[in-house]
């Protein structure tokens, strides 16, 4: 017999259908907003520094700079790491150096009353600059070396174009004359007067030259040659003559003057009663005893050393202009290597070893020149086109004018070194032997010494917190 259950309706699903969904379906329920994101188990939110919070300073940034920002503060700091090392390195050379000359000054003396070695530095007002800078050249890279040698020097300084020509060739004909040493009552002279008196004996040994720059190099070998070359007096200048006036014009000049000589007396009255106070006028530079010209036809002197005092020239490499700014950059973030050179060649003063003058060879016409010639040329790249620039118009006004009633000034700066062979076979100049260098190279300069404030600073804090001080112990006296 068949089951007698009927089977349960069919209910149409939802949406599957393709007929009208009826009207009396329920809308569909709203959808569920998103959930929060938690934090995962075991985040920690990170929180700021405790001893920046109680200082009341800001957190420390969570993302790093700019790009622009990242440049500028590498720049910045690349340029200023630059100039720290060098500063640092051209201490350390120039503090080299010093050591290893300063076995000089432990040297004992033979008598109280002893000279010591005397040297004679050369400087010079560079091209259309003044002499404060060769000045604080010197003091930086050459003073500390012959501080610490105990050596003794003297300056001769000059303000413009041939002063140290000047002083060179007038020290030899005072030691070629001796009369002229009494007639010139120099403060050197007097001091030199006084020694003798006193029975001082005067240093015998080997003296020396440090002449800086190019221009003033020139002017000492220019000096040279006129000193042990040229007369022992001074040559005779034409004076121009006395140009004729005619008598009209003094007649004229004659009243106009008697016409009004009230208004002459009320202005020399004004004249005296404001006195202008002069300054003293510097001496002029006097002229040159001989030329060029004159060295073949000159006779040597017979009382001539076989040797003069050896001589040095130091580079002094300066530049100027806008347009040589990134030359003077370059220059300024390598000052390390110009201290070393400077140094060497002041050591090499200081230990006293010299050698002769030898010959070079020129790149350009792969000639011989002499070393006198050469030293130092390419600084002469370096000075302004105004100096060649006068020169060549001196040249010209000079050709033009018909009468010459004064001789014109030597241009040395813009002229070739031309030299004489009796006075450059005699010329010295000072070498570091090669065991003094090697002793130089092995020495260690304390970091203490090429530190800068900052640095020192925090060494002396250090110092003063860290390491212990013996406390004084109570001395106890038996009773």
């Amino acid at each position: 017999m068949a089951d007698a259950k009927p089977p349960p309706p069919v209910t149409p699903a939802t949406g599957a259908g393709t007929g009208p969904t009826p009207a009396t379906t329920n809308p569909p329920p709203p959808s569920a907003p998103a959930p929060t994101p938690t934090p995962a188990a075991g985040y920690k939110a990170p929180t700021s520094n405790p001893a920046l919070r109680m200082m009341g300073l800001p957190g420390l940034p969570k993302k790093l700079p700019s790009r622009n920002w990242m440049i500028f503060w590498a720049l910045a700091t690349s340029f200023s790491a630059a100039i720290i090392y060098d500063k640092r390195e051209k201490k350390r050379a120039t503090a080299r150096w010093a050591y290893a000359v300063s076995h000089l000054a432990k040297e004992p003396i033979k008598s109280p009353s002893e000279m010591p070695r005397k040297l004679t530095i050369y400087l010079e007002s560079p091209p259309t600059d003044g002499l404060r800078v060769t000045q604080d050249h010197y003091t930086e890279y050459v003073k500390p070396i012959l501080a610490a040698s105990g050596l003794d020097w003297e300056f001769v300084q000059g303000r413009k174009e041939g002063d140290v020509r000047a002083a060179v060739a007038e020290r030899i004909r005072r030691t070629r004359d001796p009369t002229a040493v009494v007639e010139a009552q120099t403060q050197d002279e007097v001091v030199n007067e006084v020694r003798r008196r006193n029975g001082t004996p005067e240093y015998s040994g080997m003296r020396g030259d440090i002449v800086i720059g190019r221009h003033t190099w020139k002017e000492y070998v220019r000096g040279l040659h006129e000193g042990w070359l040229g007369p022992l007096t001074a040559p005779i200048i034409p004076t121009p003559e006395p140009v004729a006036v005619s008598e009209s014009t003094t007649t004229t000049t004659t009243t106009t003057t008697e016409e009004t000589p009230e208004e002459g007396a009320a202005e020399g009255e004004d004249t005296k009663e404001k006195p202008e106070e002069k300054k003293p006028e510097r001496p002029p530079q006097p002229p040159p005893y001989n030329t060029i010209a004159d060295y073949p036809t000159s006779p040597i002197p017979m009382l001539i050393p076989a040797e003069f005092s050896p001589s040095t020239p130091l580079q002094f490499p300066h530049i100027l202009g806008f347009s040589n700014t990134l030359t003077r950059l370059g220059r300024f973030l390598n000052r390390r290597h110009l201290a070393d050179d400077i140094g060497r060649e002041v050591a090499a003063v200081c230990l006293g070893a010299a050698r002769e003058y030898r010959e070079e060879t020129n790149l350009d016409s792969q000639d011989a020149e002499p070393e006198q010639a050469t030293a130092l040329a390419w600084e002469e790249k370096d000075w302004p086109k105004s100096v060649w620039k006068e020169a060549k118009k001196d040249a010209e006004s000079d050709g033009e004018k018909d009468s010459t009633p004064t001789p014109p000034a030597e241009k040395i700066w813009t002229s070739p070194v031309v030299l004489d062979p009796r006075i450059a076979m005699r010329m010295r100049r000072f070498e570091l032997r090669l065991e003094d260098e090697a002793r130089a190279r092995a020495i260690i300069v304390p970091e203490e010494e090429v530190e800068g404030f900052i640095k020192g600073s925090l060494r002396s804090l250090w110092r003063w917190a860290f390491t212990p001080n013996p406390k004084p112990q109570p001395v106890y006296v038996n009773e």
